[in-house]
């Protein structure tokens, strides 16, 4: 087939790390409704799996999601995922002692840690050295939140949604952080040498 200018204009991209697919590039297509199909690429089929996307082709039921499982009570635990839980960025009794921010704070940060973003960040990482963080929470009906990630040649900030089918999206990137605003460059958080994000709260 030939390629045109139309056909590279038209680039798919992952829903999951939302990378643009390279021409040639094999991505397989998962529904994370059960009925709509998206593509994924090689690196982010485990992590489509993981949030209970439905493979193109598959006779396999899809695995119910958090939220899903909740409202089903005791017959939830029968879609229940084998994996183990998360390390969790902030345990339990000290979440009680938290404002509502903060606890936005840890449950964004926790969200994006389990996301294919924070092996992108990771990546980065490892090249660029440690980031500059902050989270802010915005204020709103849908409770979203931004984790901005910098380095003094690059950044990249997320959206986090933690009632949206999509929890964590890229929302912005650039090469200067003085394109931030300033709300977002408040450094409050930091970025583990396991590619976790943590909020800078105190637990007393």
């Amino acid at each position: 087939m030939r390629i045109s200018r139309q056909t590279v204009l038209a680039a798919r991209t992952c829903a999951i790390c939302e990378r643009t697919l390279l021409v040639g590039e094999r991505s397989v297509r998962y529904s994370p409704n059960g009925e709509d199909f998206v593509d994924v690429c090689p690196l982010c089929q485990d992590e489509a799996l993981d949030h209970g996307w439905l493979k193109e082709g598959s006779p396999t039921t899809p695995v119910v999601a958090d939220r899903r499982r909740k409202r089903l009570g005791p017959l939830g635990s029968l879609f229940e995922s084998r994996k183990p839980p998360a390390e969790r960025v902030v345990d339990e009794p000290i979440l009680r002692r938290l404002s509502e921010p903060e606890k936005a704070m840890v449950e964004a940060a926790e969200i994006f840690n389990g996301s294919a973003f924070r092996r992108t960040v990771a990546g980065i990482a490892k090249s660029l050295g440690e980031p500059k963080v902050s989270v802010v929470p915005l204020s709103g009906v849908n409770a979203e939140v931004v984790i901005s990630v910098v380095w003094d040649i690059s950044w990249y900030q997320y959206r986090v949604t933690p009632e949206s089918g999509q929890p964590v999206r890229l929302a912005e990137r650039g090469h200067d952080p003085r394109e931030l605003e300033s709300m977002f460059t408040s450094w409050n958080a930091k970025l583990t040498a396991e590619g976790r994000i943590a909020p800078d709260i105190s637990p007393l």
